[in-house]
């Protein structure tokens, strides 16, 4: 395949002595050795749109109760049922039962590889769609991520519940965020791996909007790759070979950290939003 041939290009022209991996990307990346990833989103059944859509008129008749009720209830998880939500405790409750059959759905190959640059910094090159990744540079001693942007700082480590939208996952994330006369940005990028130690996680979020409002910018990449040897090198069903749907209670990818989303109406919300 195209990428993994470039992929493996970068790999065999990388310097033969090898540096120690940082702490942040040691048990997911070995130094250039290509790993097998797929881009995707994780998609509840279609049957839960019907309670989504009462919860989301419920919102619009009282923004100011709903925005409170969202910011004081525990994130990453399905809101708690309260009856203002539009729903009955029946239809909650099986909004909770969909919500629980969402499945991790791939729709793109990709090939990622860490990799030493210079200035003892660190970069995970990304092809196609993931791509944006490959623009950030880790530095090891500042624990930050360098971007065109600016710098991302470390913030609280991840501990996703098992009923966020990706699942039980635990990690680490950094956050940029700008304001000026022209326009607000947020950028957050995490890396980590599921509860079952088969697959790894990269979410890499940057929004950008005018100070009149208008979208500038918003790019959401979710990369799962295979763990271990069978990620390395050759095809895995779960790697670059097959597209498979999986359900998210085994291993299952969640969007920043465990603070950073929120599915109070089944979508998937990033809090942080400019």
């Amino acid at each position: 395949m195209k990428f993994h041939a470039t992929l493996l290009a970068i790999s065999l022209t990388a310097s033969v002595a090898k540096a120690e991996v940082p702490k942040v990307f040691a048990g997911l990346f070995e130094q250039d050795v290509p790993v097998h990833g797929q881009i995707g989103t994780v998609t509840p059944p279609e049957e839960i749109n019907k309670y989504v859509a009462k919860v989301e008129t419920a919102a619009r008749k009282d923004p100011k109760w709903f925005k409170e009720f969202s910011d004081n209830s525990k994130p990453g998880v399905p809101l708690p049922y309260d009856e203002r939500l539009g729903l009955t405790k029946e239809e909650y409750d099986q909004y909770l039962v969909l919500w629980n059959k969402r499945e991790f759905k791939p729709n793109e190959d990709v090939m990622v590889l860490l990799r030493k640059g210079s200035g003892n910094t660190w970069s995970i090159i990304a092809t196609g769609g993931a791509s944006a990744i490959s623009t950030l540079r880790f530095s090891e001693k500042e624990d930050v991520f360098h971007s065109p942007d600016g710098d991302l700082k470390r913030i609280e480590d991840i501990k996703a519940d098992s009923a966020s939208i990706f699942g039980e996952w635990t990690g680490r994330e950094w956050k940029f965020e700008q304001e000026t006369e022209y326009d607000k940005t947020k950028e957050n990028f995490a890396i980590g791996r599921f509860t079952d130690n088969k697959f790894g996680l990269l979410v890499y979020r940057v929004q950008s909007v005018s100070a009149a409002g208008s979208r500038l910018q918003d790019t959401n990449v979710v990369v799962r790759f295979t763990l271990g040897k069978a990620g390395q090198n050759k095809t895995s069903d779960q790697g670059a070979g097959k597209s498979s749907t999986e359900k998210t209670d085994g291993a299952k990818p969640e969007s920043g950290k465990g603070k950073s989303t929120k599915s109070g109406s089944g979508k998937a919300k990033t809090t942080d939003n400019p």
